[in-house]
């Protein structure tokens, strides 16, 4: 079991930046593949990024150049430093781990555990 909790969130106005952090434990971030989704209100959950056990990093298109993940080992702690934000940005943002193989395209259904989310809202 992996137990997640997301912070950070808030309200910021558009070309803001905020960070989110993801506290887990149960396993280490190191052994797992974390990621970071969000829903905004009417739309399906997406992907936004990933940071592979191994290292490896990935964005969605609609966030490569603004959004950063990263993971703190000593601190068991995952974070989405997010930059020049927008109002699409608006958005519950959720942290998640993938304890089996990850497959692409990444999809929600793949991902095992999930935080409880944590909402960002981009005033235009």
């Amino acid at each position: 079991q992996v137990q997640l909790v997301e912070s950070g969130g808030g309200l910021v106005q558009t070309g803001g930046s905020l960070r989110l952090s993801c506290a887990a434990s149960g396993r280490t971030v190191s052994s797992v593949d974390m990621g970071w989704f969000r829903q905004a209100p009417g739309k399906e959950r997406e992907f936004v990024a990933v940071i592979a056990w191994s290292g490896g990093k990935y964005y969605a298109d609609s966030v490569k150049g603004r959004f950063t993940i990263s993971r703190d080992n000593a601190k068991n702690t995952v974070a989405l430093q997010m930059n020049s934000l927008q109002p699409e940005d608006t958005a519950i943002y959720y942290c998640s781990a993938d304890a089996g193989t990850l497959r692409f395209p990444i999809k929600t259904e793949t991902f095992d555990y999930w935080g409880q989310g944590t909402q960002v809202t981009v005033s235009a």
